[in-house]
């Protein structure tokens, strides 16, 4: 596919991202990708796979997903907040993606404070196994800013992934997270969207980044992304400080083990993986 429609798409995924309370008809995503709308759908679901209500939709509920989470907003604002000024037409829409209303989701035990106090098994346990990783390489897309909006990146990885053919030559999934967001400003928080890479040269526009391999602790979590926070307190709560183990001068990265796109969120696969000393 030519750079001109790799752009297009990269562009529309963009603009989905950063306008989840705007006008995303079809009309209007035509125009930001600059192409009649009796074609662009067909161009962005051969590419992208999903139709562009598809998208839209799983990218507004993410981000629902992730405030109802992280945040005390009300439901109502949240509901605004991703462009469904009707807060019923908004649960609706959430309780058939999630398996649970807006409100029960919030209540599910998934949210926790930002700075918990450290109390040893008061965390969700979730199983947590150790085993020694090979040497990674990995391509894809550096971000900055909340791991919560690391998305936008995946889709952009995902979309050249697929304009370039790159599909066959690739691994699974995986992000790397530089910084503790406890300890660093939201805005300059470091880390790395894109998947394992089994190709010679180095796609253009994207960045290479190497895991060292070695052992490690591996925390298995199923679940929307939107709750798996409550993985990491867990890990670093309840398994590190009884395991024995010291923790590698190494960030934390994920593996993804199945495709949003494909599975409900309740069955999205994902391990944390603990470099070890």
């Amino acid at each position: 596919m030519s750079a001109s429609y790799e752009k297009r798409i990269l562009r529309v995924l963009s603009y989905i991202h950063d306008n989840p309370a705007g006008d995303l008809s079809l009309d209007q995503l035509a125009d930001v990708a600059a192409m009649s709308r009796f074609h662009w759908h067909r161009v962005f679901h051969a590419v992208t796979g999903e139709t562009c209500a598809q998208a839209v939709r799983r990218i507004r509920l993410h981000r629902a997903a992730s405030a109802l989470v992280l945040t005390p907003e009300p439901v109502e604002r949240i509901s605004w907040s991703v462009g469904y000024p009707n807060v019923s037409s908004f649960s609706r829409a959430f309780t058939e993606a999630y398996g649970a209303s807006p409100v029960a989701f919030r209540k599910a035990g998934q949210h926790l404070p930002s700075r918990p106090d450290l109390k040893i098994g008061d965390y969700p346990m979730y199983p947590v196994t150790t085993r020694s990783d090979p040497a990674r390489r990995l391509i894809g897309l550096p971000h900055l800013g909340s791991y919560h909006t690391i998305g936008t990146k995946f889709e952009a990885f995902g979309a050249l992934c697929q304009t370039r053919g790159l599909w066959p030559q690739m691994g699974p999934a995986a992000a790397i997270y530089y910084d503790n967001p406890e300890a660093v400003p939201e805005a300059q928080l470091r880390s790395f969207a894109g998947a394992e890479f089994f190709g010679e040269e180095l796609p253009e526009g994207m960045e290479e980044r190497s895991l060292a391999g070695g052992q490690i602790a591996v925390l298995t979590y199923k679940g929307p992304y939107a709750g798996i926070s409550a993985a990491y307190h867990s890990l670093y709560g309840n398994w590190l400080p009884t395991s024995g183990e010291e923790p590698a001068e190494a960030p934390c990265y994920e593996l993804y083990l199945n495709n949003p796109r494909e599975v409900a969120p309740d069955e999205l696969l994902t391990e944390i993986c603990l470099p070890l000393k």
